[in-house]
């Protein structure tokens, strides 16, 4: 369907393309242009055409209109929320992905519930859910006291950090249900990731021009609840 060169990132479209391609929206959806009719589709839709086309017997799937709803909102989700997954220093004149308050907060809030319910399985349930959401507004009140221009950027950054942390969990535990380790395994492996987690958090604050302050109380946040577990 596409050609050898027919991919390009919206920042190198070419002069031909461009007359067809909405500059707003293509930064926020995937394009895909048809150079024959000019009609182009965004998004989701771009992503049904390009699959319908390899996997014909999909078709039917896309077309049902639940799916191609629900399927529009997870793409948005994810679409709106990129660079606080993937962050990277912006270029000069670079464009970003247009900010959406709802689909910022969803993804807060799914981040927190889902870190939080792979978490009760080495704890309490209610504290997990407890010492998530504590996390989010403690640190987002430090951020609103130090960088309040920052804030949303920065509590994005801060729960993908604690969902990948969450997830690098789950090898160990799957391991825990065929083998039973010595406890200094299962110790070594938290503290390999609780420093995986420390060191992405400060490239993650580089990235943000947010210096130290904010992993420190991030640091010292994490230190205390632990105190609060072991005594």
């Amino acid at each position: 369907m596409l050609e050898a060169n027919g991919r390009s990132a919206y920042q190198d479209l070419s002069e031909n393309i461009c007359p067809y391609i909405d500059q707003k929206r293509v930064v926020n959806e995937i394009a895909l242009v048809d150079m024959r009719t000019g009609k182009v589709t965004y998004g989701i839709y771009s992503l049904f055409k390009i699959i319908g086309h390899a996997i014909p017997m999909l078709n039917p799937l896309f077309t049902f209109k639940p799916f191609a709803w629900a399927m529009s909102k997870i793409y948005a989700l994810v679409s709106y929320n990129r660079k606080i997954i993937i962050p990277k220093r912006p270029k000069p004149q670079e464009m970003w992905p247009e900010f959406k308050l709802h689909y910022r907060m969803l993804y807060l809030i799914l981040s927190w519930f889902i870190a939080a319910y792979l978490l009760t399985h080495y704890g309490n349930a209610y504290r997990e859910y407890l010492i998530c959401g504590g996390q989010l507004f403690f640190q987002g009140a430090v951020c609103l006291l130090y960088r309040p221009q920052k804030l949303w950027d920065y509590l994005g950054n801060m729960m993908t950090i604690s969902l990948a942390g969450s997830l690098l969990l789950l090898p160990l535990l799957w391991i825990h249900t065929f083998l039973q380790l010595h406890t200094m395994v299962y110790l070594l492996y938290f503290l390999f990731v609780a420093g995986l987690m420390l060191l992405e958090h400060l490239r993650r604050s580089k990235i943000l021009d947010l210096g130290y302050s904010l992993t420190f109380s991030w640091l010292i946040y994490r230190l205390v609840i632990l105190g609060f577990i072991m005594f």
